[in-house]
């Protein structure tokens, strides 16, 4: 059998003792850091053979733990924090396990992503995971763009060394919106920042160490005073029909939405939700036409 093996995100104290328990009966224990799965093991005196199962190494080592389980071996399959295949190897041995008829259990256990979500005081109702952010501006446009349009609460992971970068991202496309920083969760020096992009960026360190997961609100909003002008439910009145001219006339969504914001000076991301909506209002007018 294979047993998927969730590991604590950061301290080691977080293991399930279900998950112990697996390991100590497990025949091999197939890991994606042989060196930090040992120091795990050698914390509950747990001694077991491993294999190391990486990325990149994967689909060469796929096969041989398939004749092991087929064999009736018990592996159990751990990643360097977290459930594996999450962002992590697994995905694959699991699928391939899957498909040869072998069976496969998958137990609960630490999560990074349910963690932040939980932390970042954010709506829990429903999210969206966006993994690890892109790395080129253009696509890491796309996706916060993306994540811009979503009702949905929006997780993600990021590097330390990208953080500052993808920050003012996040300001010029999502405003003001409510976000989260959430830094080495479960460890000693844990932080969660709350707050906007461009508030956040300026109470972080120059160079910022440690796991990063992101959380951004979804574009539903929560009015608690009453309307003035600059305010998210504020329109000046004919910049809807501003938007539509600009649309017509073949701005992009982006172009029109930072057009808007400027002019009836409201956050960016009221602008843009507005001319999405209005887009997608004459999409469907020119289909049903």
């Amino acid at each position: 059998m294979l047993y998927v093996c969730p590991t604590p995100i950061g301290n080691l104290a977080d293991i399930t003792l279900r998950v112990l328990e697996t390991l100590r009966q497990a025949d091999l224990v197939a890991a994606e850091d042989t060196r930090r799965t040992r120091k795990l093991l050698s914390r509950y005196q747990i001694s077991k053979p491993l294999a190391s199962f990486h990325e990149h190494n994967e689909l060469r080592q796929l096969p041989l733990l398939i004749k092991r389980l087929q064999r009736g071996e018990n592996i159990a399959l751990v990643s360097d924090a977290g459930m594996p295949g999450i962002c992590d190897p697994g995905y694959r041995l699991v699928k391939a396990a899957l498909d040869e008829g072998l069976p496969v259990e998958v137990l609960p256990g630490p999560s990074a992503i349910e963690t932040a979500l939980v932390a970042s005081g954010l709506s829990t109702d429903s999210f969206v995971f966006l993994g690890y952010l892109p790395r080129k501006q253009g696509e890491l446009d796309r996706v916060l763009e993306q994540a811009a349009g979503q009702e949905r609460t929006a997780v993600a992971f990021e590097s330390p060394q990208r953080l500052h970068a993808t920050l003012g991202r996040a300001a010029a496309i999502l405003g003001d919106r409510p976000m989260a920083v959430c830094r080495e969760l479960s460890k000693k020096h844990e932080q969660v920042l709350r707050g906007s992009a461009s508030g956040l960026a300026s109470l972080l360190p120059e160079r910022v160490k440690g796991e990063i997961v992101l959380v951004f609100s979804g574009s539903g909003r929560r009015q608690t005073c009453p309307a003035a002008p600059g305010s998210a439910e504020w329109l000046p009145p004919g910049l809807e029909a501003s938007i539509r001219k600009m649309i017509k006339a073949g701005l992009s969504t982006r172009q029109a939405a930072d057009i808007s914001s400027s002019l009836a000076r409201i956050p960016r991301n009221d602008a843009y939700q507005l001319t999405l909506k209005i887009k997608k209002e004459a999409d469907n007018a020119t289909r049903s036409g």
